[in-house]
């Protein structure tokens, strides 16, 4: 019942009456109107007289039978309960309630009739009678409201708990939440004089703790920069909102040109200090590698990440390097079998990488070692038919035949990624029981836990750069010029030819495989094109258009070349006058890929990340799954606004 149909009786009654009165006065005139009028008003009322029974009588039973549902209780001890109730039909309308519904849920008013619905903070009824109990909210108190089914109808409970509710909120915003904060870059600062490092780590202290103060938090300084802060959980929620300004602050922190940055890993949602502190160690570490100047917030082994839009600082000293190599020479000697396995669409400096490695493991340890690859994808066909051709075995093999020589032994080193699902093949990894990761992209959520050697450097330029640096670690002796330049090919592949991302080492590494062999002029032979790349390349790039300094562009070919096409010319677009970022999208089957470039003023991983992607500062990707090619193209639009403006404030 909808509407309070009963409570229009008594105007049926009175129409009635009138009816019979005007029936009287037209006795004079006409008696067969008179008649006519007098039957229709007796047969009016009778109906309106049966209907009334018939609804008092239904009333009746569903309240008594309700009240018999509750062990057999006389009606009239309903109305004793010290909380509100209501008795409602099939269809949620509203038969009977007691005085303290009448006054905690509709002020007073007679509610008989209305549906019960208006009372559910807009639940669905049919969804309320089945459920365990549905959270309300009326006239700004908190209820949770139970449903009894009685066969012929339902009684509704409804319990005020909001004075427990609020000490649950209470509760739930005053969680301690431990931030662990460090000065990630201060090794930038050590060419400074000792008066100008001494000022720049003061401000950067300084800087923390009126961060903390202004939340009324608890800040201790742990070691040399490194820090605590404990907040509040309702004070999370505010810096949140804010995106935490303090990175910026610290970015007016500046000597030598050199800019202040720090990393902050902080936990929430955690019971206690202990897990909390758990909790932001591992926050901590995976804002370092993701390259720090960024907070990283965990909360339920999900992440949210903040900042990040200045460049991974180099690390001089290479002494992490060599306990790396060390630590790999104790996992090498301990197994019978070495693979080498990158990512999928394999680029030079994956296998470039591959093959110098593959080299020290067959060579030096004396172990088989070959590299998984899919030549027919990849997109250093280039440096797979150079190695084929001068070296005098093949040390390239398929994911099947890889798949045959696994042992319980075998020990797999993956290489310029570190994400499980980008891997040339998973079944592979999965097979086998120890792993070696070396990568420098980006720490991502989703990265391989369950590495001997995690070996992760935001800040080197290239997997080739780190590879090199572990070779000339371990007995290098027989590295050759094949491998060399294959190394060569992948620094210069992921510096675009030392122009971003290049450090002391980058150089020290390049130099250090010019003196075992490599030429200059065999690696760039590597990145030559076959012409109809080149087609394709040049007409994504006068397809192009610019927006907020984003050069964007939709290749409408398809094809096995398309994608080294798209790749290139988002690097060529970086060219233009004006550009700051590129971004290409191309059609690969049902998946729409999108190929990123910048120059590192433009954080590209960030846009990609929220496209389901990832990669580096300078350099990544994503893929989108059953979408149009509009409907991307709007999507990286939208969230390049997203981003750009959240820098831009």
């Amino acid at each position: 019942m909808r509407k309070k149909h009963w409570t229009v009786t008594p105007l049926f009654f009175i129409f009635g009456v009138i009816m019979l009165f005007m029936a009287v006065a037209s006795l004079s005139y006409n008696k067969i109107l008179c008649y006519i009028e007098m039957g229709v008003s007796v047969a009016s009322l009778a109906v309106v007289a049966v209907l009334l029974i018939r609804f008092r009588s239904y009333i009746s039973y569903v309240v008594r039978s309700s009240a018999d549902k509750i062990n057999g209780i006389d009606s009239s001890f309903l109305e004793r309960y010290k909380y509100p109730i209501a008795i409602v039909g099939t269809k949620g309308d509203i038969l009977w309630c007691n005085v303290r519904f009448r006054k905690q849920m509709s002020n007073a008013k007679n509610p008989e009739g209305d549906n019960i619905s208006a009372y559910l903070s807009g639940f669905d009824f049919e969804n309320f009678i089945v459920g365990e109990g549905t959270d309300i909210v009326h006239d700004g108190k908190e209820y949770t409201a139970y449903c009894i089914n009685t066969d012929n109808g339902y009684i509704c409970h409804f319990i005020d708990n909001t004075y427990y509710k609020e000490m649950v909120r209470e509760y739930n915003t005053s969680l301690p939440c431990v931030a662990l904060i460090t000065f990630d870059n201060a090794d930038d600062f050590t060419e400074s004089s000792d008066e100008e490092l001494s000022q720049v780590t003061m401000s950067v202290e300084t800087s923390l703790q009126k961060w903390a103060n202004s939340y009324n938090a608890l800040y201790k300084k742990i070691s040399n920069n490194r820090y605590m802060i404990i907040f509040r959980e309702a004070d999370v929620e505010k810096m949140i909102a804010l995106k935490f300004p303090v990175l910026k602050e610290m970015h007016d922190i500046a000597a030598r040109h050199h800019t202040a940055t720090i990393s902050v890993g902080l936990c929430r949602g955690a019971k206690t200090i202990k897990e909390s502190e758990l909790g932001a160690r591992k926050a901590l570490e995976m804002a370092l590698g993701r390259g720090g100047d960024q907070v990283a917030v965990i909360k339920n082994n999900s992440y949210d990440f903040f900042g990040g839009t200045a460049a991974a600082s180099e690390k001089l000293s290479k002494v992490r390097m060599r306990v790396i190599a060390n630590a790999i020479s104790r996992a090498v000697a301990d197994c019978d079998k070495v693979l080498l396995m990158g990512h999928r669409f394999s680029d030079l400096d994956c296998v470039g990488s591959a093959i110098g490695m593959q080299c020290i493991m067959e060579k030096s340890f004396k172990r088989y070692s070959k590299i998984v690859i899919d030549k027919e994808n990849s997109m250093a066909k280039q440096i797979i038919t150079y190695a084929d051709s001068r070296l005098d075995n093949s040390i390239f093999i398929s994911a099947e035949e890889a798949l045959k020589n696994i042992t319980p032994r075998t020990l797999l080193i993956i290489l310029d990624t570190h994400i499980k699902n980008s891997l040339e093949s998973v079944e592979v990894y999965e097979k086998c029981r120890r792993v070696i990761v070396i990568d420098h992209h980006r720490k991502a959520v989703n990265y391989i836990d369950n590495a001997l050697v995690f070996c992760h450097e935001p800040s080197a330029s290239s997997a080739s750069e780190m590879c090199s640096e572990i070779i000339s670690c371990l007995d290098d002796a027989p590295l050759g010029y094949v491998q060399a330049d294959a190394l060569l090919s992948g620094i210069m592949l992921d510096t675009k030819n030392f122009v971003i991302k290049t450090g002391v080492r980058t150089f020290e590494a390049a130099a250090y495989l010019r003196k075992k062999g490599a030429n200059t002029l065999t690696v760039r032979e590597m990145f030559a094109d076959s012409v109809e790349t080149y087609k394709n390349k040049v007409d994504i790039v006068c397809r192009s258009n610019i927006y907020k300094n984003c050069a964007f562009s939709v290749a409408e070919q398809k094809g096995s070349e398309i994608r080294l096409a798209a790749a290139q010319a988002a690097d060529e677009m970086l060219s233009l006058q004006g550009v700051d970022a590129s971004f290409v999208l191309f059609e690969d089957g049902e998946k729409i890929n999108i190929s990123a470039r910048s120059y590192g003023r433009i954080n590209v991983q960030i846009i990609m990340e929220k496209l389901g992607g990832g990669g580096h500062q300078t350099m990544a990707a994503a893929q989108l799954y059953g979408i149009t090619m509009e409907l991307a193209y709007q999507k990286l639009m939208s969230v390049i606004d997203e981003v750009l403006d959240d820098v831009s404030n």
